[in-house]
């Protein structure tokens, strides 16, 4: 593909990771920020968003020549929104005569134009990057890796028409923060495992399989999943127990089913994510369930996080009927789900994994397969089990701080100075600090994942002593009316 030369002001469709090409403009980057080292690239202000990114030049087309392409292949309200900002931009510049608002080339104090600086063609071949670069900073080895970082200037949390429009991340960074608010994020740079799904979803486009997926169940999980399922061209047909939670999805594209056996009947692959055992069993079993929309062929995909015994019983249903199963819960949180940067743990039929290649792919940043049935649930339970465990020692040591009379925000900084620092420990403790319990992980969903953890041991006959501590701490939290909230209001249990 041949080189792309822009300039500062020019209008782009900019494509990096597994997003689809996004309308913006190339601006200077500010003055405190390093231009990743190791490659050629632009810094580029996304239309509809307070998103920024630095945009390798391979991935960068001019707006004007390629609009009717884009338009095209990209669907959706956030991405009409965008480009209806794009338009608004280009009326309002023809009215000022073709002319952008900005400090350069206008009159100083004394009504003279001051000279304007020519437009410089951000690529990392130039001699004189000065104005990119940090004057400390050293030549790329080949040990080093070549991030790509995205910026997002807005402030975390900031959501908007594309609050999904992020990027992978991974563990370091070659650029400096602007700012302590300053979210960096990278293209992960890991070596593929023979486990993971071939992730072409981090690497380059996803291409949405041509099968109908249904989904049921639209909780905190499942709204982030579907949300990026239809960003990512999916058809999709939606059910959920409220109906009124399908209402924002069905603007956004998505169709909707009367009934779970519907929605089933109507799609190639239908997933669900719902709360418990029970939910799932009944979602199967129930009037109108899975079971009756079941026929040969048909493929149904549990994500919920459940006990062996239960995926064991439901995939043993759905065969019965010919269908073609698959479990995949997935690690992660409310946050995670929406940055469609999920960990999927599949086992059962590999076939239907291979078929949710295109849709783990929008859901996720990885998935692995792990064999029989049966395995995905005990690995998800194994995982949940140390989070929450570690989640009541992070709460107990926050208050046990503060009854020593040390204080809770300096064990933070050094917490996030050691081996153990974390989003996940970070983002926990702040909302402690701030007494913020919205649910990012429903408490309630933690301490059913610790029981069937401990019951999981009891059938193998190993002990789980950690876990049984903390599943009373959580308990205790729950009969504080507790449930709804975060995990981390698992804190409260401690103060009262």
């Amino acid at each position: 593909m041949a080189t792309v030369h822009l300039r500062i002001g020019d209008l782009v469709w900019g494509k990096l990771g597994r997003y689809p090409p996004w309308p913006g403009k190339v601006v200077s980057p500010p003055k405190d920020l390093k231009k990743p080292r190791g490659k050629k690239c632009h810094f580029v202000k996304f239309f509809g968003t307070e998103d920024h990114a630095w945009i390798k030049v391979e991935q960068l087309k001019p707006y004007h020549p390629h609009k009717e392409e884009m338009i095209k292949i990209n669907k959706g309200k956030r991405f009409q929104q965008a480009v209806d900002a794009v338009e608004d931009f280009l009326k309002k510049k023809e009215k000022q005569g073709g002319k952008e608002q900005s400090s350069e080339g206008k009159g100083d104090s004394k009504g003279k134009k001051t000279p304007t600086k020519p437009l410089k063609i951000l690529e990392e071949d130039d001699e004189d990057l000065s104005a990119l670069k940090d004057p400390s900073e050293k030549d790329l080895t080949d040990s080093e890796p070549e991030p790509s970082s995205v910026e997002r200037l807005g402030g975390l949390g900031t959501t908007g028409p594309v609050s999904g429009f992020k990027w992978e991340s991974s563990p370091a960074s070659s650029m400096e923060p602007i700012s302590k608010r300053l979210k960096i994020v990278e293209e992960d740079t890991r070596s593929p495992s023979i486990q993971a799904a071939d992730s072409t979803a981090i690497n380059g486009s996803i291409t949405p399989t041509d099968k109908r997926i249904g989904f049921l169940g639209l909780g905190l999980m499942g709204s982030g999943i579907v949300s990026n399922l239809l960003k990512m061209g999916h058809v999709v047909t939606v059910w959920n127990r409220t109906v009124e939670k399908c209402d924002l999805f069905i603007q956004e594209g998505a169709r909707l089913g009367r009934t779970p056996a519907e929605v089933v009947s109507l799609c190639d692959i239908t997933f669900s994510c719902v709360s418990d055992p029970k939910a799932a069993r009944d979602l199967v079993l129930g009037p109108s369930g899975v079971l009756q929309g079941i026929r040969p062929g048909k493929c149904y995909v549990e994500m919920s996080t459940v006990d062996p015994e239960t995926i064991t019983e439901l995939s043993q249903v759905i065969s019965s009927r010919g269908g073609r199963f698959l479990e995949a819960p997935v690690a992660g949180s409310q946050q995670v789900s929406n940055e469609g940067m999920l960990v999927i743990l599949a086992a059962g039929d590999r076939t239907v994994y291979e078929d949710c290649s295109s849709c783990f792919q929008a859901m996720g940043k990885t998935s692995f397969f792990l064999g029989e049935v049966g395995n995905a649930a005990r690995m998800m339970l194994i995982l949940n089990m140390v989070q929450g465990s570690f989640m009541a020692t992070i709460a107990e040591g926050l208050t046990l701080a503060q009854a020593t009379g040390q204080s809770q925000h300096t064990f933070l900084d050094i917490l996030s100075q050691g081996q153990m620092a974390s989003t996940f420990v970070d983002q926990k403790c702040q909302n402690i600090l701030q007494g913020n319990f919205k649910p990012d992980y429903y408490l309630k969903h933690i301490q059913k994942d610790l029981r069937l953890a401990i019951s999981m041991g009891d059938t193998a006959n190993h002990p789980t002593p950690m876990a049984a501590a903390a599943n009373e701490v959580y308990k205790r939290a729950k009969a504080l009316d507790q449930s709804d909230n975060d995990m981390s209001a698992v804190y409260r249990a401690y103060i009262h």
